[in-house]
């Protein structure tokens, strides 16, 4: 089968397309004939090895990446009863989905009615499930709350949006250019253009100097002091993710001097951490697509190729939506 491998950890030139037997089955696990793959933040992390000291996400080399993907059950391996060959599933964090077939453990799997078309199921598994444990878990948001979401343009922010404000949240977010602008605003969140004003002095101008309740930070290095001097007091900020490089130290006498505030760095593992908690996350998703609350925009499908100019569309922060991978069928 073909797949995207990486045998020494590095930038886009690293990503190396492969031939290589497709896996088989074991105990409680299905192979899955895949049609698409997410690509997600969490695969350039892997690419360059910030994840290889990770008890959650590492892995040795050689790596097929890719950590979502959505296709149909071609073959189940003993003890597998939730789907069988031909069911059509998606699933997230389970590595190797930039191939033309990948073994999934069983219990993460899920089957994807018929009034949600395949690459949309797909696109909500990781971006989705992230979306939905940082409003309904991490963080409950409610009327009562405001919240500052960076980088609301992207794949999780518009999800993210549209989930926070569907709980009646007040929804502040930067975004790096016009076209973004409206984009959020279509969605029901306030807008700050990072490039023009500094984000901080915005929050608190907006917020007439109280701070949000919470920040949900995924670009990391570039933002996270000033994400965690836009709380308000005893305020909660999470750092779930690096675009501008990763967080390497929080002074914990930070966190008093702006408040006694919380300061988390979540893994998305450990909001999915059973067949039961999927299945509750996926079930609002897909409910919420089918009865129209709920928009998903698949910006570009990439074919597996092409990951390479995938992976540079991401980094640079350009997606305005979810990016998605065509995996070709076998030969």
């Amino acid at each position: 089968m073909q797949a995207i491998q990486v045998f020494d950890y590095g930038e886009r030139d690293a990503l190396r397309l492969a031939d290589v037997p497709p896996p088989v089955p074991g105990e409680g696990e299905a192979l899955v004939r895949l049609r698409y793959a997410g690509v997600n933040f969490i695969d350039v992390y892997m690419r360059k090895g910030l994840y290889r000291h990770s008890d959650t996400y590492g892995a040795e080399l050689p790596i097929i990446l890719g950590m979502e993907g959505g296709g149909t059950v071609a073959a189940v391996g003993p003890g597998v009863g939730k789907v069988r060959p031909g069911d059509p599933v998606a699933y997230c964090l389970s590595r190797g989905s930039y191939a033309q077939y990948a073994m999934v453990p069983a219990w993460r799997l899920v089957k994807v009615p018929g009034a949600v078309p395949l690459e949309i199921a797909t696109a909500l598994m990781l971006q989705g499930c992230t979306a939905h444990y940082l409003s309904h878990s991490l963080f409950a948001l409610g009327p009562d709350h405001t919240c500052l979401f960076h980088a609301g343009a992207g794949g999780v922010g518009q999800l993210f949006i549209q989930l926070a404000r569907s709980r009646g949240a007040r929804v502040l977010t930067t975004v790096g250019s016009a076209e973004k602008v409206d984009i959020v605003r279509n969605l029901g969140a306030e807008p700050i253009l990072y490039k023009e004003v500094d984000f901080h002095q915005a929050v608190m101008d907006l917020t007439g100097g109280r701070g949000v309740d919470v920040v949900y930070d995924s670009v990391g290095k570039d933002t996270i002091d000033r994400s965690i001097r836009s709380l308000r007091r005893r305020g909660v900020c999470a750092n779930f993710g690096g675009s501008s490089g990763m967080v390497t130290d929080i002074k914990p006498l930070d966190l008093a001097e702006a408040g006694s505030v919380f300061f988390t760095r979540p893994h998305l593992a450990h909001y999915l951490a059973d067949a039961e908690e999927i299945a509750d996350r996926v079930t609002d998703l897909f409910g919420a697509v089918e009865r129209g609350e709920l928009h998903v925009t698949i910006d570009r499908i990439f074919p597996l190729a092409q990951v390479g100019d995938a992976h540079a569309t991401i980094e640079a922060r350009q997606a305005k939506g979810k990016l998605l991978l065509a995996i070709p069928s076998p030969a």
